[in-house]
């Protein structure tokens, strides 16, 4: 990315972390966009599947609210600590989201972490979509948004958790390095330092933490390859009614049929 080459003449805006759901409400009321991040996997499969033709994803925080939209015919899917919840087709593994048979499908989504922080999020003026592996489109689409930004990891059942947080530290040194944001909290210099200390091989910082041990017993080594791979995907999903849909599909405030 090149350093826009008049940043004094930009609004001053400020990009902030929150480490967990928890403590969203110390932070809602200052900002304007806020990026969910949940890397291992909801918001990686969500960015995926956008990516390969899913036409929306409805975040639900609930399998009981899964389950009812599965009932009126919509393709569900639901994940609990890690595993298809049953009864379900598929959970948040990102490989379950580029089949070709969802091409143009909608899909409601629950997961343990990700879809509830997206609904503690949504009474925010603007929700979108963070992870790894669409880094550079977020970073980029943040750039061209009014207002402040905060970035709002999912955590492990509102507990820290490193690769969240790692993720949102990458997106706050772009911010901060390209865009010249500024930050003020600590959650914030924490997560930017922690990230530039790991950079150059996040795959193996991440190798010890917690989630990743999790999804490593469960057999899921090619999702955690995959979710940790940056710039796989180059779209920026946002919530739109309810939905997650992709980006440049949303023009003044209303969703066209197809990206312009």
């Amino acid at each position: 990315m090149n350093k826009p080459s008049h940043p004094s003449e930009r609004p001053e805006r400020r990009v902030e972390v929150c480490f967990s759901p928890g403590k969203f409400d110390l932070y809602k009321d200052e900002f304007q966009t806020c990026v969910v991040i949940d890397v291992l996997r909801a918001t990686s499969a969500i960015c995926t599947g956008l990516a390969h033709g899913v036409d929306r994803i409805i975040p639900v925080p609930t399998v009981e609210e899964a389950r009812a939209l599965q009932a009126e015919g919509c393709i569900a899917a639901a994940e609990r600590n890690g595993q298809i919840v049953e009864g379900f087709d598929f959970g948040n593994s990102p490989r379950s989201y580029m089949d070709g048979a969802l091409k143009g499908k909608t899909v409601a989504l629950t997961t343990t972490n990700g879809t509830k922080a997206i609904d503690i999020a949504r009474g925010m003026p603007q929700v979108a979509i963070g992870s790894i592996n669409n880094l550079d489109a977020i970073c980029t689409w943040l750039m061209q948004q009014p207002g402040h930004v905060l970035l709002l990891c999912s955590g492990w059942k509102d507990k820290f958790n490193l690769e969240d947080t790692v993720c949102a530290g990458a997106i706050a040194d772009n911010l901060i390095d390209i865009a010249r944001y500024r930050s003020v909290e600590d959650s914030t210099i924490a997560a930017k330092h922690l990230y530039l200390g790991v950079r150059g091989n996040i795959f193996s910082f991440l190798k010890a933490s917690s989630h990743r041990r999790r999804l490593r017993n469960l057999n899921l080594g090619e999702d955690i390859k995959y979710c940790l791979t940056p710039n796989t995907v180059n779209i920026v999903p946002v919530l739109h009614e309810g939905a997650l849909v992709d980006s440049r599909r949303v023009k003044d405030g209303v969703l066209m049929d197809v990206v312009d």
